[in-house]
């Protein structure tokens, strides 16, 4: 199920984008983070600025895997959600659909509970929109190379987009 190659096109992103910086607010999160299971960031919103957002997604992605095992070790199929507690701020981390990683960061402004709360809603949100980007990355790879978006792009093409 999840070896498609997912394609986002722009409305897709934007869907994602207007569900995290809803979250954001309805959280009173400092920052909320996207990423998928690859290490790789898909969205972000927030007032988080300067922090190095690749570092973010692939330490992530490299946590949920980690604790996947520690799951297995233990019998369990997936530990979907994750809290760590700093002195500042406040990371809540949840696998969502089993493939997409949401990631709150948030301090004393807001409480875990709240977060918890307003993270079910928009995981929800959040696994359907990618539930429907998956679907159509099934079908266009039912349908062939024909139904990727780089179909028509021939060789000659390439070579003429490099060339000096």
């Amino acid at each position: 199920m999840h070896d498609t190659q997912l394609v986002m096109y722009e409305e897709d992103f934007r869907k994602v984008l207007a569900v995290t910086q809803r979250l954001v607010k309805d959280a009173n999160a400092k920052g909320i983070f996207v990423v998928d299971r690859n290490g790789q960031m898909i969205s972000e919103a927030g007032e988080m600025r300067g922090i190095d957002t690749t570092s973010l997604a692939s330490l992530t992605a490299g946590s949920v895997a980690a604790t996947g095992g520690l799951a297995k070790i233990v019998g369990e199929e997936e530990f979907p959600v994750h809290f760590h507690q700093g002195q500042r701020d406040n990371l809540h981390i949840t696998l969502i659909a089993g493939r997409i990683i949401l990631v709150v960061i948030f301090d004393d402004r807001s409480s875990l509970g709240l977060v918890r709360l307003r993270v079910k809603k928009a995981g929800a949100q959040l696994a359907k929109i990618f539930e429907e980007i998956q679907k159509k990355a099934e079908q266009s790879q039912a349908q062939g190379s024909a139904g990727t978006p780089f179909a028509e792009i021939t060789d000659e093409d390439i070579d003429n987009l490099f060339s000096v």
